[in-house]
């Protein structure tokens, strides 16, 4: 499928749509488009993966060095990347699950950042964010 045409079905029927494999740009651009399906570039983990075990994880906004420091940015993009890399690299999947229910359960307690709080409502800093999913964590025994 060519990056316009994908790009124009990721935005009108999202859940025909369930993993894309593009180069590197086309993924980029195209994960950037999809976070506006959620809400923000902060709630969006990645996996770039190859043959083997191996990958790369992270959110899809990168490291966000222009934030860094300042506490508000929006760290369930990374923990979900992490919940990516125990699922594919380490084959953890109950503790990938637990870790995306910890975020999900978060999320619904209200702990959000200023990119996804409601209008009017306190955002929550980076670190109580994070607090807030450890505070669901629930590993399997």
């Amino acid at each position: 499928m060519l990056v316009d045409a994908a790009a124009m079905h990721l935005i009108r029927r999202p859940r025909d749509l369930d993993v894309l494999v593009t180069e590197n740009m086309f993924g980029d651009i195209l994960t950037d488009e999809a976070s506006m399906l959620c809400g923000s570039l902060g709630l969006l983990p990645s996996a770039s993966l190859g043959d083997g075990k191996r990958g790369l994880y992270e959110p899809i906004h990168g490291s966000a060095p222009d934030i860094a420091g300042r506490g508000i940015a929006n760290p369930y993009g990374t923990i979900l990347s992490a919940a990516l890399l125990l699922r594919h690299s380490l084959d953890l999947h109950m503790e990938a699950a637990a870790l995306e229910s910890a975020v999900n359960r978060a999320l619904g307690a209200g702990a959000r950042t200023a990119d996804i709080s409601e209008s009017g409502a306190r955002a929550c800093s980076t670190r109580e964010a994070g607090t807030a999913v450890l505070e669901r964590l629930k590993v399997p025994a």
